[in-house]
């Protein structure tokens, strides 16, 4: 049987895009972190209700917790034929403990150079007055509304290396973890949305 996937990559990969298209290829629930623990704190369980008290205090939710959530979403009715984990797990420790409860059938990894995802976030531009994001090089926006472009503080260079650095410590050794269990499908990042999104399709074509 088909499990769960994983989805991981550096940031700025474009996972989010691709995880929209493995949600429609594979029926699967997309389940993120950030959204499972904004849904558990607002349903009040037990699980969010220790989530938020460490949200509230400014603090990193420990794994424990986020496992918990975790298994509770697995027992929700649409997660029968697993779901599309995306940016979790984070750490080698985390990819453990979730071996304990998901079936875990297929790891995607969308890789691109550090130097490209540092032109592509660097060269970000968000208009503030409709939220909609151009590019200085891959994107332009129309001369009429170039003045009024903002650069958001957390596309900076030095902002880009620091998560970058973060990513190879914590998330990268994942994919030779991964690997050795024969599990990982490496993407190429490095070219079109609509070439990264034809290589997830070949590699989503192989699992099912």
């Amino acid at each position: 049987m088909v499990g769960s996937i994983v989805l991981f990559g550096p940031p700025g990969a474009g996972k989010g895009t691709q995880a929209g298209r493995i949600v429609e290829l594979t029926s699967k629930p997309q389940v993120s972190t950030g959204d499972m623990l904004r849904a558990a704190v607002k349903s009040g369980s037990p699980m969010g209700l220790a989530a938020k008290e460490y949200m509230d205090a400014g603090l990193l939710v420990p794994d424990d917790v986020i496992i918990g959530l975790i298994q509770e979403r697995l027992q929700e009715d649409d997660a029968g034929q697993g779901v599309l984990f995306d940016g979790f797990p984070r750490t080698i420790p985390q990819a453990e403990s979730l071996e304990q409860i998901a079936t875990v059938s297929s790891v995607i990894s969308i890789e691109v150079p550090d130097d490209a995802i540092v032109d592509r976030i660097v060269g970000r531009r968000m208009d503030p007055e409709t939220g909609e994001i151009f590019h200085v090089q891959f994107k332009p926006a129309p001369p009429e509304i170039e003045d009024r472009l903002i650069q958001r503080p957390d596309d900076t260079e030095e902002t880009v290396r620091s998560r970058l650095e973060a990513y190879h410590n914590q998330t990268a050794p994942l994919a030779d973890w991964y690997s050795d269990r024969g599990l990982l499908i490496r993407i190429d990042g490095n070219a079109s949305i609509n070439q990264v999104g034809v290589s997830v399709e070949r590699a989503i074509s192989r699992i099912l």
